[in-house]
């Protein structure tokens, strides 16, 4: 991901929660804020809910891939917020990039 950084802190996390605006669909919600900076950043939240531990991180791995496939076509200067809802567990990555590109588009941030 050349044109983001993570979201690592839990008040970068809190505050996007609270102040950001937020969609779902079946498969995951994401948040979205303007951050002011010139470039984006990225944060992935997937809980136990979902799955074990190994279960976690493909859904992590297919969203990372998701997003990075696809980043040049997002306008910079946003915090996004990725949580998998525990359907996400077994799903394709055809799949999760259908709904993460479903999502973004709801939130008009594409080029």
């Amino acid at each position: 991901m050349k044109n983001t950084l993570k979201l690592r802190d839990n008040f970068q996390f809190q505050n996007l929660y609270k102040n950001g605006r937020s969609k779902a669909n079946k498969y995951l919600i994401v948040y979205i804020l303007e951050n002011n900076l010139p470039y984006n950043r990225l944060g992935i939240s997937v809980s136990k809910k979902v799955g074990n531990s190994v279960i976690r991180h493909r859904v992590k791995r297919l969203l990372k891939e998701s997003y990075r496939l696809q980043e040049n076509m997002f306008n910079s200067g946003l915090d996004i917020a990725v949580i998998a809802r525990g359907s996400a567990s077994s799903i394709s990555f055809k799949e999760m990039d259908s709904a993460l590109l479903h999502l973004l588009r709801l939130h008009k941030i594409m080029k």
